[in-house]
């Protein structure tokens, strides 16, 4: 499994659909793309949204990012994360 990050922007239709519900939604996609939702946190600033995921891979991150903005009609920017004791090694290697 694959940790990703993916922070959404809120369009003005997207928050009038704030709710758990739509939260439990979200899970919902995530775990049908393969995932688990690690975390989610609501930001200030220039991201509204962040969401924490582990998944198979890049495929399912793609998925599930497009399954989510069309769901929620909340934009999203995938990102994929490794710890920093990973990167450490990766860059032994350079």
């Amino acid at each position: 499994m694959a940790n990703f990050i993916l922070f959404g922007k809120y369009s003005s239709e997207a928050l009038k659909g704030i709710s758990a519900a739509r939260t439990e939604q979200a899970k919902k996609i995530v775990e049908s793309c393969g995932g688990k939702l690690e975390g989610v946190y609501a930001l200030l600033g220039d991201v509204d949204l962040l969401l924490l995921v582990t998944l198979p891979g890049v495929q399912e991150a793609v998925r599930l990012s497009l399954a989510l903005s069309k769901a929620t009609g909340i934009s999203f920017k995938t990102a994929p994360a490794i710890t920093v004791e990973e990167f450490d090694k990766l860059a032994e290697k350079v």
